[in-house]
């Protein structure tokens, strides 16, 4: 059966979940911060938990750590209709990256709860463990398991800074579970989420329609040249390890302003050495990062990354060594999902346009082994991963109307 057009969720019960689970981890600031597999994680993951048995659906957990909240459907044999996100957040975090996807998605089984729609095939509330990677790295961690990126026991022996590993703390707060994990059909995954920049505030656009994640390329660089007097040293005679991290810098920054709009290039960490005031630098080191949507363009950047540290290893007579520590391949979405999003939002009125991600997610791994898709709504400012984070109730609402309305094209209504 088609979707109903005169279906909606509860808009102020689920604003008031986000709410009552903003209150564990809460900062000063109006933040969260409920880092994977603390104690607050655990304390969230236990009332999540209690509001999905209280919806009636049954609750199961992998090996992992992800928690599964199924809603039966007509046919038990079919694949689910899988939604969600994550509940852990950054250290200084907000209240809605993540939470909001994991519980409009519990917002939207109440929904067809109290107006009494049985779907044909099973929906599935996914909760992924460790998404922001801010305790464990790397981030999407559980997800990526879940699609085959990363072995069981890769992931059980990831180290935080204290030493403390992944899987001693996921035994230490109970959320170990023995559902294998992955290795199951999904019939269709989505994820709604903030955001996390401007571009639809600015627009007064109401849904973003995600037609694909950035692809990313992660590299450290060693700069090595010669320490030696800042007062004596002819500037002509210099090897100055900062001045070509200087130089790297600004030239990553012209290689993504070379592949705008889509284009992204950072570098995020710089340190030197010996960092003394009167000593010329002889050595440094800088993180860089290039993404883009599209593979091709990517590569591009990537070569121009590199030829930019052999011109700046010739005019400086420096030592450059890059070593590329990840790959996230770009991952379009599933071009029908993306078609029923736009539906969706059209169904309820709302303006809409295509939009790629920046940033990872959890449905970037789920796109490996099933059709998947993102629902992406304003944020105040384009504020993310900080505690100002802020969403308006009818953008929440409006997000969740869609996400409602997509998951029922999918998983089919054949009662109500």
């Amino acid at each position: 059966m088609s979707q109903s057009h005169n279906l909606a969720i509860n808009g102020s019960r689920l604003w008031d979940a986000l709410m009552e689970m903003a209150k564990i981890g809460a900062t000063a600031k109006g933040g969260c911060n409920r880092q994977a597999l603390t104690d607050l994680d655990k304390q969230g993951r236990d009332l999540f938990v209690r509001w999905c048995k209280d919806a009636g659906c049954s609750v199961a957990v992998d090996q992992i750590g992800n928690i599964f909240a199924r809603r039966e459907g007509a046919d038990a044999s079919l694949p689910p209709v899988m939604f969600g996100s994550h509940l852990d957040t950054q250290p200084t975090g907000g209240k809605f990256d993540g939470v909001l996807g994991t519980l409009a998605a519990l917002e939207v089984v109440c929904s067809l709860n109290d107006l009494r729609i049985k779907t044909r095939h099973p929906i599935e509330i996914a909760m992924w463990t460790n998404e922001e990677g801010a305790r464990f790295s790397p981030a999407m961690t559980a997800s990526g398991v879940f699609a085959g990126a990363f072995s069981l026991a890769y992931t059980r022996a990831l180290k935080d800074f204290e030493g403390k590993s992944f899987g001693d703390e996921l035994d230490r707060i109970g959320y170990a579970g023995a559902l294998p994990v992955g290795g199951r059909p999904v019939h269709a995954f989505f994820e709604l989420h903030i955001e996390q920049g401007p571009i639809l505030e600015e627009e007064g656009t109401d849904i973003g329609i995600v037609v694909a994640a950035q692809g990313q390329r992660w590299y450290e660089i060693d700069i090595v040249g010669q320490d030696s007097h800042a007062g004596s040293t002819p500037m002509e005679r210099r090897r100055d390890a900062l001045l070509g991290a200087a130089r790297l810098i600004d030239g990553v920054n012209r290689i993504g302003r070379m592949m705008m709009p889509d284009g992204r290039a950072t570098c995020g960490v710089i340190t030197v050495s010996p960092a003394s005031r009167n000593v010329i630098p002889g050595r440094a080191f800088l993180t860089a990062e290039v993404r883009h949507p599209d593979e091709l363009k990517l590569e591009v950047m990537a070569r121009a990354l590199a030829n930019l540290a052999s011109d700046v290893s010739r005019e400086l007579g420096l030592e450059i060594a890059i070593k590329q520590t990840n790959i996230f391949p770009a991952q379009p979405f599933d071009t029908e999902l993306l078609d029923i999003i736009r539906k969706a939002a059209s169904t309820h009125g709302l303006s809409h346009r295509d939009i790629v991600s920046g940033a990872g997610h959890d449905a970037v791994y789920l796109a490996r082994v099933c059709p998947a898709a993102m629902i992406f709504v304003p944020c105040v400012g384009g504020i993310s991963h900080n505690e100002a984070e802020d969403c308006k109730p009818q953008w929440v609402t409006n997000g969740a109307n869609v996400l409602l309305q997509a998951v029922l094209a999918k998983a089919e209504i054949v009662a109500q």
